[in-house]
């Protein structure tokens, strides 16, 4: 057999590709990398750096539906649609609309909250594994809010979480100034979530499991996939250059990018782009102790080894609408009067792709044209959270075995 025909190929080299990458090494497969830009230059350059097992609720919720037509009409409020994009988009905020329905927002909640259980187990493993510990902070997040009406309509989601066993404790005055000092008098309660975890940089994070892929014998192939087909004896993948090869199965793990190619291949799965905004100030800019969300407002504050990231905000507005970085300004100078003594010079702006789907829960399963072709993606703000757990699940669908809890939530045709 060819040697490449016996790769599994990945197409994607962000998190998610990486991890599924490490996990498949690990049961001594060989893996070829295909990547249309740089190594995790996606979504997974600019995210918040959060493990956020213990976000088990969906975007598609009663209280987002309450919430959202005042915000769409906020070019820049947390959640906005450009009207140009509306009707594009239509068919998605219908299913968006069905998945917010009670019966439908609690079974996503199960099976999310399964999900995180497992990302948890599994990202301590690959961790381990892949010696990144040296990566991972364990400092907790901290919601804050400015109202005891804002903080009763919170009640609802923390109620699901302690459900779910996930623990947290309710602070004011001297506690949560203990958590986080030099909060504006505003913000009058927090919700401390313990167990939250984020990485130094997640960049960092991902081009250090990258370094460790690649020295287990993993090759990386530049170039744009166009087409992902059933071939003889595996699969094949063409380049938009015209180039093709086989491999023995392929995962197509491109985030954003990943419709076109299951749209081939006869799937017709909702995939859409949350375009993610933020600003990363120097280091130094303010004595952070944890990462912080501002839920009203649609952001959160995360302290990271190259500096302090301010972003976060949903825009459904596709791959090819140009950045609007009056978001990412917007988004700064309320951190600036939130976090006073905030020093907001020098900050780095960027704008990236969060690939989502209408129930905010992932992708993951065989493609209806072959059982050697499997999907992983549609993570949403959660692609770097379930990465280890999705490589696990993807592992043990390649392998043909059981896993370790049900693919069924998360089936490519649930839609």
């Amino acid at each position: 057999m060819n040697p490449t025909q016996d790769e599994i190929a990945i197409v994607g080299a962000g998190i998610v590709g990486l991890a599924i990458a490490f996990h498949l090494q690990r049961e001594g497969r060989k893996v070829r990398l295909v990547e249309r830009g740089g190594v995790a230059e996606g979504a997974s350059y600019g995210n918040a750096g959060a493990f956020a097992f213990s976000d088990v609720l969906p975007l598609a919720s009663p209280g987002m539906l309450r919430k959202a037509p005042k915000w769409l009409f906020d070019p820049l409020g947390p959640l906005s649609i450009p009207p140009g994009y509306l009707p594009s988009i239509a068919p998605w905020l219908l299913r968006f609309w069905r998945a917010s329905l009670p019966d439908r927002y609690r079974a996503s909640i199960a099976a999310q909250s399964e999900l995180m259980r497992l990302s948890s187990r599994a990202m301590d493993g690959m961790i381990a594994g892949a010696d990144l510990s040296d990566h991972v902070r364990r400092d907790g997040n901290l919601q804050l809010y400015e109202s005891d009406t804002e903080f009763r309509a919170s009640l609802p989601g923390w109620e699901a979480r302690e459900q779910e066993g996930i623990p947290f404790e309710h602070v004011r005055g001297q506690r949560l100034a203990e958590l986080q000092p030099g909060l504006s008098p505003r913000f009058i309660i927090g919700s401390f979530t313990p167990h939250w975890q984020t990485v130094s940089d997640p960049y960092r994070f991902a081009l250090a499991l990258f370094d460790r892929v690649m020295a287990q014998g993993a090759r990386i192939v530049r170039g744009d996939v166009t087409e992902v087909a059933p071939a003889e004896g595996g699969v094949s993948l063409r380049l938009s250059d015209g180039t093709s090869s086989k491999a023995s199965a392929a995962v197509i793990a491109a985030g954003a990018w990943s419709r076109a190619l299951s749209t081939r291949l006869g799937d017709d799965i909702p995939l859409e782009t949350e375009r993610g905004y933020n600003t990363t100030l120097p280091p130094g800019a303010f004595e952070l102790h944890r990462q912080l969300t501002f839920g009203g407002h649609g952001f959160v504050v995360t302290p990271l080894s190259t500096g302090i990231r301010v972003g976060g905000a949903v825009e459904l507005g596709g791959l090819k609408r140009p950045p609007n970085f009056a978001r990412s300004e917007i988004m700064l100078k309320k951190a600036a009067s939130f976090l006073p003594g905030l020093k907001t010079d020098g900050g780095k702006q960027w704008m990236g792709f969060r690939p989502s789907l209408p129930d905010t829960l992932p992708v993951i399963g065989t493609s209806s044209a072959s059982n050697r072709i499997v999907y992983a993606f549609g993570h949403g703000h959660s692609g770097l959270t379930q990465s280890a757990a999705t490589a696990q699940l993807v592992t043990d669908l390649v392998a043909g075995r059981p896993s370790e809890i049900s693919l069924d939530p998360f089936r490519p045709d649930r839609f």
